[in-house]
């Protein structure tokens, strides 16, 4: 009895024993239960008290834990700055305000052209296939100008509106009324041409343009309407507008034979093509001869005008040439090709820059789209009158063109073919590269 009594407890000492030795060494190993006991043994603490004070203290360092990862990418921040766990915590419940955005540039304005034209009587078609001509080579966007009498107004939006989607989407157009700021307007409606004068005032009607191209209806496009826009770039400081000489050859030139007022150098310049910096005139004062202070574009006009009326004869050109006469500083020439004329050929061919480059801006003066006299500028008219939108260049333009043009190989502006050719070609194949061989080259 006293053997079995000895024996268990000797096994009560032993168990007593082995719980203090585990409780101790759990103690000992566990610093989140050396913290809380550290804390604890300030003051005493009832088992619940303890107990929620070590589930507080695990649940503090777990998260600090779980932490440490997060908070790896910050280890290159200079010490002693606070890091506000909230912040990151609430950031998925609370969009960011400081959070950068993508910058978006802002895209450069796309640079327009603008080209005005004046169209009365039976000038519709005329001005229509001008028109045409610029929008089949130009690569930039054109605005049209179109001034037109009452009747033809309708008629050009009806035909304008008429174009594929695909050719209206590079231009707009805007349609205006007859108008004369100053003097009688049936006086100058009935300068040379009907309505002619218009191209006069346009300074002071588009006072929104900076810039503009202003061509006669009988004008083709033979290039891009880009590459004589870029001439406004070789402006110097005071030129304000350009233009082509009238001739070539003082000996056979109108002004320098039968001009009975002043004009511009040895020949006179031509006004159907007429490249113009609005802003310039505007702000220019114009020396002349009748107020030597100077007056502006849109005072200048009529009194000029009553004083010469009796001595012009081709009416708005002559003005030009002499407002010009006396402010040669004012004016850009650019040569013949820009535009070539029946007066170019028919006297022999005395434009050396269409004989190397070939004709950049065809101007069919004195009728000749419309009658047999210089058949070589009609074939050129017809051809693109006639030509389908979207159909393929050289087949339904050039080609036809070039077989035409054998026809007329006997007269006086046939005979120099490559004159009307060369540039056509070169402007049609560069279309053609851009459109087609540019979308089937393989990409690398």
């Amino acid at each position: 009895m006293r053997i079995h009594c000895r024996v268990v407890v000797i096994a009560v000492c032993l168990g007593v024993f082995l719980l203090l030795y585990f409780l101790g060494g759990n103690a000992a190993d566990d610093p989140l239960l050396n913290e809380v006991v550290e804390e604890g043994s300030n003051y005493s603490r009832s088992p619940s008290e303890f107990g929620r004070d070590v589930a507080a203290k695990f649940d503090k360092k777990s998260s600090a834990r779980v932490g440490v990862r997060a908070e790896e990418p910050l280890k290159g921040r200079k010490e002693g700055k606070a890091i506000n766990r909230g912040a990151s915590v609430n950031a998925k419940s609370k969009p960011k305000t400081n959070v950068a955005r993508p910058v978006t540039r802002r895209r450069r304005a796309e640079e327009v052209m603008h080209l005005a034209v004046v169209a009365c009587g039976n000038r519709l078609d005329e001005t229509l296939t001008m028109v045409k001509s610029a929008l089949l080579f130009s690569l930039k966007r054109i605005t049209f100008h179109i001034f037109a009498e009452d009747p033809l107004a309708p008629q050009f939006k009806e035909r304008l509106n008429q174009w594929p989607r695909s050719v209206s989407a590079k231009f707009q157009y805007r349609i205006y009324p007859i108008t004369f700021s100053v003097g009688n307007a049936d006086e100058w409606k009935k300068l040379f041409k009907p309505c002619a004068a218009q191209r006069l005032f346009l300074p002071v009607i588009l006072k929104d343009v900076d810039s503009l191209l202003y061509v006669d209806t009988d004008v083709l496009f033979l290039r891009p309407m880009d590459d004589i826009w870029s001439l406004l770039k070789s402006f110097n400081s005071t030129q304000l507008a350009a233009m082509a000489p009238e001739h070539e050859v003082p000996k056979i030139g109108w002004y320098s034979r039968f001009a009975r007022h002043p004009f511009y150098g040895v020949t006179g310049v031509n006004s159907g093509v007429m490249l113009m910096n609005l802003t310039r005139i505007r702000s220019t004062m114009f020396k002349n001869s009748m107020i030597p202070s100077g007056l502006s574009w849109e005072d200048i006009l009529h009194p000029l005008y009553q004083k010469y009326k009796n001595h012009i004869t081709w009416g708005d050109q002559d003005l030009l040439n002499i407002i010009f006469h006396y402010n040669p500083e004012c004016l850009f020439i650019f040569p013949c090709q820009w535009n070539y004329r029946p007066d170019h050929c028919m006297y022999g061919s005395n434009c050396k820059g269409a004989e190397e480059e070939g004709v950049s801006i065809l101007h069919g003066n004195r009728g000749v789209y419309h009658d047999d006299k210089q058949p070589a500028f009609k074939v050129v008219y017809d051809a693109i009158r006639e030509f389908p939108f979207e159909d393929n260049m050289f087949q339904s333009l050039f080609y036809p063109i070039q077989t035409k043009f054998l026809d007329t190989v006997n007269t006086l502006c046939g005979r120099v073919p490559q004159v009307f050719l060369k540039q056509i070609e070169k402007t049609m194949r560069k279309v053609f590269e851009d459109k087609v061989v540019r979308h089937v080259r393989p990409h690398k």
